[in-house]
């Protein structure tokens, strides 16, 4: 019997994200909870979070949790907008140990890939068909991209160098607020990168994400670049529904 309902937590630089998920309709079932993510966010601490909100939410089956990293079968190898001392920790065996499940009812993944794969499976049916990139612009950029729906696991085009600096330390929705720039100028920033990463993969399709996709009217329109760019269907809440699903079907990189 297939799973109908998941659980999802989706691991940010500044917030950590669950939620009850519906996975026959890719959406929420009820409010998520969000607490802030622990300073400094090393993994003991992010674990204990985590482990919060699932007793918050009383969940007792597989859990899909995101990481701002490059993860390979559990095993975080980079740490982006988080404590460096996640890099070679096995996120797997600690969220286990931490939530008193087996590693095989836990599945850990990038944050952008959890994205990406919740989009394919329940946002526009035109991101299935050619290469889709999907960016998520929050405290850092995350990127993942799919060929016919089929996940490419770990890219990291938020790290792409671009005027000289690290794409991500110019884009990034942090950058906009922590310099104050309003929509149009970093709009102007979003669409330099953008420009960058099309010449470098030519992908038939952008799909952008974050939470900053809530105020998509303020600068989408401002993009102006040859491929085409869809907001996200599922806007913010889409690291939680990729995780839940992941962790509901086995899936992990």
């Amino acid at each position: 019997m297939t799973a109908t309902r998941g659980f999802g937590i989706d691991i940010g630089g500044s917030g950590i994200k669950g939620a009850l998920v519906d996975l026959e309709k890719g959406a929420l079932i009820g409010d998520r909870l969000r607490i802030d993510t622990p300073q400094p966010s090393t993994p003991e601490a992010v674990a204990e979070v985590v482990a919060e909100i699932v007793r918050h939410f009383g969940w007792t089956g597989p859990v899909g949790i995101t990481l701002p990293a490059v993860v390979k079968k559990g095993v975080a190898h980079t740490a982006a907008n988080i404590s460096h001392r996640w890099i070679s920790t096995d996120a797997d065996a600690l969220f286990a140990k931490q939530l008193g499940r087996g590693t095989d009812e836990i599945a850990v993944l990038n944050d952008a890939d959890a994205a990406g794969m919740a989009e394919i499976r329940f946002g526009d049916p035109i991101a299935r068909t050619g290469v889709t990139t999907l960016l998520t612009f929050g405290t850092g950029i995350g990127s993942a991209v799919f060929q016919d729906g089929k996940l490419v696991p770990n890219t990291e085009f938020g790290h792409l160098e671009v005027g000289g600096h690290d794409a991500e330390k110019k884009a990034a929705a942090s950058v906009k607020d922590n310099e104050g720039l309003s929509y149009p100028e970093w709009a102007k920033r979003v669409n330099r990168y953008l420009t960058v990463l099309e010449n470098l993969i030519w992908p038939d399709l952008f799909i952008v994400g974050g939470g900053v996709s809530k105020k998509s009217e303020k600068w989408v329109p401002l993009l102006d670049i040859r491929t085409p760019i869809v907001v996200a269907s599922l806007q913010n809440n889409a690291g939680i529904v990729g995780a839940a699903a992941a962790a509901a079907e086995g899936l992990e990189h």
